[in-house]
This record gives C-alpha cells, sequence and structure tokens, in this order.
C-alpha cells in the first residue's frame, strides 16, 4: 500500500479520498478543498500495484469484478468525479507520464485497423443483444449523440433533432442518392426516407446491427429504396449525392483518415455534400482511456481537429464548415445513464452483474469526458466543390425550422 499511497498523495489536490485497505485499513489522502469526500474499499492485495502502475485501467476492472466497492454512501460516480477534477495531480506522476509516452508511442498499433480487424472490433462492441441497447437508448435506437435544444428534451426528443440538424445540413431532397457509412440499426437511412423519396445505401460491419435496420426498414414499407449492406466503408462503391458518416469516425483510428477521406472524397458527386459527425478532443491528439480499449471500443479514438483536418487537406476535400457541440453528449450520456440504472436488473438477466458494473463505469466515464474533460463533438460539412454549399449558414437554421414545423 505504500507504493500506492504516493501517487495518490501526489494525485489528491481537491477533495478527499478514503481507502480501506485489504487488511481494513483507512487510509485518507486530503485535497484543498477537502470535499467531496469519497470513500472506497480494497479487498485483493494485488491491487495496490495495479493501481500504482495503470489506475485508468484497474479501477475500472476491479470494480467490474468487485475487488473494489465503495462505502459511507459513496458511489462509482463520486469515485470517477473525484478523478477527473483531480487528473492534472495524476498525469504529472513521472510514472504515469511514462505511461502516457507509451502509450501514444502504440497508437498507430492499437488503431491499426485493416478490413478484419475492424471487422473483429465491431463485432466485440455492436453484436451485443439488440435487447440490452434498447433498455437505455432511445426509441429509434441512436448510439450517437443527441441534439439538445434544451437540457430538459427527452432523449426522443433529442435525437430526433440531430437527425434533423444533420439532414438540414445536407439539404436533402427528393431523388438523392444517398450513403451512409455507419449506420447502426438504421435510424437516420430510416429518417431520410421518409422525409424525402431518397435512394439511401447504408453499410456497417456490425451482422446484429444490420439484421435489425433490414427489419425496420420492412416494417416501414421502406426496404425497396434503403438498403442495408453488411461490409466496410471502404468496399463501397458509386457515386452518390450525399455522403454521411455519424458516429464512424471514432472507429477509423489514426493511421487511417488519408484512406477514409480519399473514400469519401471518391464517393462523393462533383456536387455532392458529405457530413460527419465524430467525436473529438480540445486537446493535442492524444490516447483512448486503456479501460475503453481493452473492453468497450478497442481500435477506437477520438481525434484532435489537428488530425483530422491534415488529412482532409492532402485529399482536397473541401472542409465547408465545422460545427462544434459541447455539452450535447454529456446530457445524451445523462439520459443513457439513468435510463440503464433504472433497467440494471433486466441488464443482469440478460448478461450479468459485471457486464452491468462495466457499463455503468464506461457511461460514467464517458458523461464526465465532455464535462469537465476534453471531449467534444464535431460536425464538418465536406464537398468537392468549393460553391457546393450556400455561402451563409442560414440555410440550416432555415431548413431545421421548417423541418420541426411541418412534423
Amino acid at each position: 500500500m505504500k507504493l500506492l499511497s504516493t501517487l495518490l498523495r501526489r494525485f489528491v489536490k481537491s477533495g478527499t479520498l478514503r481507502v480501506y485497505d485489504a487488511e481494513g485499513k483507512l487510509h485518507t489522502f486530503t485535497g484543498t478543498p477537502a470535499e467531496p469526500v469519497v470513500t472506497m474499499r480494497l479487498h485483493n492485495k494485488s491491487l495496490y500495484t495495479k493501481l500504482f502502475f495503470n489506475p485508468e485501467l484497474y479501477v475500472g476492472e476491479a470494480y467490474m469484478d468487485g475487488e473494489l466497492t465503495f462505502e459511507e454512501g459513496s458511489r462509482v460516480f463520486d469515485q470517477l468525479n473525484l478523478f477527473s477534477n483531480n487528473r492534472t495531480g495524476l498525469t504529472s506522476h513521472p510514472v504515469q507520464s511514462v505511461l502516457r509516452h507509451t502509450w501514444r508511442s502504440l497508437r498507430r498499433f492499437h488503431q491499426h485497423n485493416p478490413i478484419s480487424r475492424s471487422l473483429k472490433n465491431a463485432s466485440h462492441h455492436y453484436d451485443l443483444s439488440d435487447e440490452f441497447y434498447r433498455l437505455f437508448l432511445d426509441e429509434d435506437m441512436q448510439y450517437t449523440c443527441a441534439y439538445y435544444l434544451d437540457p430538459n428534451d427527452t432523449l426522443e426528443e433529442a435525437q430526433l433533432n440531430k437527425k434533423r440538424h444533420v439532414c438540414a445540413k445536407l439539404q436533402i431532397k427528393d431523388g438523392m442518392k444517398i450513403a451512409e457509412l455507419g449506420c447502426g440499426w438504421g435510424g437516420l437511412a430510416l429518417y431520410m426516407a421518409q422525409i424525402a423519396d431518397v435512394e439511401v445505401t447504408a453499410v456497417n460491419l456490425s451482422i446484429e446491427q444490420i439484421r435489425v435496420a433490414r427489419q425496420r426498414a420492412e416494417a416501414l414499407g421502406v426496404a425497396d429504396r434503403v438498403h442495408f449492406e453488411h461490409m466496410d466503408y471502404r468496399q463501397l462503391q458509386g457515386k452518390y449525392d450525399r455522403v454521411v458518416s455519424v458516429g464512424m469516425l471514432e472507429h477509423v483510428g489514426v493511421g487511417h483518415y488519408d484512406e477514409f477521406f480519399r473514400k469519401f472524397r471518391s464517393l462523393l458527386n462533383e456536387d455532392g455534400l458529405g457530413l460527419v459527425h465524430s467525436i473529438g478532443r480540445n486537446a493535442p491528439p492524444g490516447t483512448v482511456s486503456p479501460f475503453v480499449r481493452k473492453y468497450i471500443f478497442p481500435g477506437g479514438y477520438a481525434p484532435s481537429l489537428s488530425e483530422i483536418f491534415a488529412p482532409a487537406e492532402r485529399q482536397r476535400i473541401w472542409v465547408a464548415d465545422c460545427e462544434i457541440l459541447r455539452l450535447h453528449y454529456y446530457y445524451t450520456l445523462r439520459d443513457w445513464r439513468d435510463r440503464f440504472m433504472a433497467n440494471w436488473d433486466k441488464a443482469a438477466a440478460i448478461y450479468d452483474e459485471r457486464m452491468c458494473r462495466m457499463w455503468e463505469f464506461y457511461l460514467i466515464s464517458a458523461q464526465l469526458a465532455f464535462l469537465t474533460g476534453s471531449e467534444m463533438i464535431f460536425q464538418l460539412i465536406l464537398a468537392n466543390k468549393r460553391d457546393a454549399v450556400p455561402i451563409v449558414r442560414d440555410y440550416i437554421v432555415d431548413n431545421e425550422r421548417a423541418a420541426r414545423n411541418t412534423a
């Protein structure tokens, strides 16, 4: 415990962390101010060393396995909030600094995503039971950041707002051919087919999501116009009036951004428009949380804008517009977590308590990353021609208001 204590004394600059070790001895680490207070108990001596060398992985792993628990009214949310507010104290520790340097040096290995590996990574996360996801997503099963006109919007309202916002930027019209790269359970593709007489080809690597999306298209009577294909975006061919990617760039990998924008440009008609919606970071290039990399999104990464604009420039595609959404994903994750916690017993019946703790830890970590960390959402409008997009942004607001008024 002595080794871990040296880290925690340096780590806790604000608030108080009370730790009961495996022998039941209490260790207290207090900053200024001393509030809030978080109390946790370690049930395995091996955690002393593990947490010293890699707390970002082993706190979550120990919580999943029941080897780290919380007492005296504390919850895992409180611990992660304390961690988030003391992040600089952790990253400044020499051992943690070396660890982060090592992670950065391995980024291209961790995010090397050829088609075969991308297929495996997608299956790891997205081929879970769709009934599991229905426990916390909105009715349309949108698994990306919603768009809140007001923080008190319902999740269903905010996800509909998101689809309207995306389509307002893309100026969807009758007769268009549209490609969607990474379609989830099909909600956006189906929405576009409902607001206009368009033909949509949507691709995805998750066989379970494609199965559900095809069922939904049949039920809505649009299967003749909306085609869901189980394939990697790099395998899609043809020319399209619109190309949209919502929540897929995070899975592309830092070594594949030129490849992504090259494919994006090749799919767009000369006068076409595209939109990319992705998690990003308001910080220099970094790495993925080791917990998220191991258990949630292997091969995933939220890029800095500097990592995105450079390959877009090299592929000579116009970034006609960039919008930064700062708190919208915080509100989205707030609502997902509330629903997940309310359906904990149902989730445990589908999988088990360990899986529930893993997802609780993931949802809280992600939520706080958008509140106190550097995470944000960016939306890019892309085009092959500089004049493919109106020269003022008024059209987006006009289109969005018109969609709301005709609902």
